[in-house]
Order: structure tokens, then C-alpha cells, then sequence
């Protein structure tokens, strides 16, 4: 099993890792983690090494870096051959306000984040898969892709769109046999979600987020929505009228208004 992931270094990225390390414990599995904090990356490369006796393969990069990852594909496919999944985790919230000049950034950040990293991340391992015949690539979207929430324009603007694409790049692989599978978790406990202020409803904790994911990818599912209460969530919320939608979450609170790293 060769499995490449970014967001690696904390969350559901390293919740990812240690699930792939768990279920190849001892066996010729690679796990490429590509990540911006390496510092956090060297000590996720340790533990699973040490713990579970499996190789990683570890890239301190940025998503929005297309060359970085590009640079990082090749190295891993060079050592190791076409990976069997790659998983584009990495990704940013931040809560926004168009009438806010200064939000401007945020804006920016977290789509080219959200958006762009997985065609960034995904792109270099296609040709390489194509000629394999097989692979699977894997994006982490989001519930808050399904409608336009308040205070969050651009991380929901970022997930519908992450949803979109996936769909997208989904049909046009069935003609090489690769699969694209796209998750939209619900509310999981990470950093991200650490410094949300409001009641989470159906919060899962990391690890059993990851196993649920990793069950998802193994069964080449196209498109689900974790933990299975946010499923109904979601579908609900698609069949709102708009009229009732705007009363509905109008007073939703709003998640917090940080500085997103450029």
C-alpha cells in the first residue's frame, strides 16, 4: 500500500497517517505526508516508524506551491511507484466578512488552499496512475459546502466548489480506471475546530473520523458525508427553500475571524 497525503502534520491528516500505519502495521506500506510544519512532520515520521514499523516518505511544502508538490510527487513516485491513493486534506477555515477590506487575504488564502491545493495535489500523480490503470485520488470537502453559511463565505464558497470539481474530475477518470472519492466531514475535533465557540452537533473525535474516511476509501465510495447524522443534514439543507434558509440562518453564529497564514 503506498498512500500520499497532505495536511499531514495535524487533524484528520495526521489521524489519516496513523490510520494507513495501524492497517499496514508491519508491512512494505509507504506513506508520503506532505505538510508546511515540518518540525510536526518529522515527529508524526518517528512515531509511526517506531510504532508500526512502516517507511514514510516526508515533504515539508505548501499546497498552494504547485512546483513544491510537483517536486514531491516525482521524489515519491521515483522511490516508490505510482501511489494507490492520494488524499488532498490539506486545508483552512477561517471566518470572513465581505464588507471587511482586510478579509480580502483570507479570501484568497483559503481558496487557493481549498480549491486549487487539490488540483495541485493531484495533478502530478495522474499520468503516472493513468499508466498504472489504476488509483484513487481523494478530496476532503466539507458539510459546509452543501449551502452558503454566514461569517464563512469563503470556506463554504471553497467546499462547493471542492465538491464540484471532485464530481468533475470523478467522471472524467472513469476513463482510467482511476477512482475519486470525496468526503465531506461534518463537525470533526481538530485545531480547526478547536476555536469554534458555538455547539458543534454530532462532533467526532479525529481518530474515529479517520477510521470511517479510511472504511469510505476502501470502498471506493464517490461521495459521502461523516458521521452519517450530517448526511441527513446535508440533505436537508440542499432541499431548503431559499426563503426559509435566509430565516433560518440569518442569526446562525458566525465561527471566529483569524489571520490566515500567507
Amino acid at each position: 500500500m503506498k498512500v500520499f497525503i497532505t495536511g499531514a502534520s495535524s487533524g484528520i491528516g495526521e489521524a489519516l497517517a496513523h490510520e494507513y500505519a495501524k492497517r499496514h502495521k508491519n508491512s512494505n506500506a509507504i506513506i508520503g505526508l506532505a505538510s508546511r510544519r515540518s518540525e510536526h512532520l518529522q515527529k508524526l515520521q518517528q512515531s509511526l516508524e517506531n510504532n508500526y514499523n512502516i517507511q514514510c516518505a516526508v515533504y515539508p511544502l505548501d499546497v498552494r506551491d504547485h512546483s513544491a508538490l510537483a517536486a514531491a510527487a516525482e521524489d515519491f513516485m521515483q522511490k516508490h511507484g505510482a501511489p494507490d491513493v492520494v488524499i488532498a486534506n490539506a486545508g483552512v477555515s477561517s471566518g470572513t466578512l465581505t464588507e471587511q477590506q482586510q478579509d480580502i487575504a483570507a479570501f484568497q488564502a483559503v481558496m487557493d488552499i481549498n480549491v486549487l491545493g487539490l488540483v495541485h495535489t493531484f495533478q502530478p500523480f495522474i499520468s503516472a496512475m493513468r499508466e498504472a490503470g489504476k488509483g484513487q485520488l481523494v478530496g476532503i470537502a466539507s458539510v459546509a459546502g452543501v449551502r452558503g453559511l454566514p461569517g464563512a463565505g469563503a470556506y463554504s464558497a471553497s467546499k462547493a466548489a471542492a465538491i464540484a470539481y471532485l464530481e468533475s474530475l470523478r467522471v472524467e477518470m472513469l476513463h482510467h480506471n482511476i477512482t475519486v472519492t470525496t468526503i465531506a466531514p461534518g463537525y470533526i475535533r481538530t485545531p480547526m475546530t478547536d476555536i469554534n465557540t458555538y455547539r458543534m452537533p454530532f462532533l467526532m473525535d479525529a481518530d474515529i473520523a479517520a477510521h470511517k474516511f479510511v472504511n469510505a476509501i476502501e470502498n471506493k465510495r464517490r461521495f459521502i458525508v461523516i458521521p452519517w447524522q450530517m448526511g441527513w443534514v446535508a440533505r436537508l439543507m440542499r432541499f431548503i427553500p431559499p426563503v426559509l434558509w435566509d430565516l433560518l440562518a440569518k442569526n446562525a453564529p458566525h465561527k471566529p475571524r483569524i489571520k490566515v497564514e500567507q
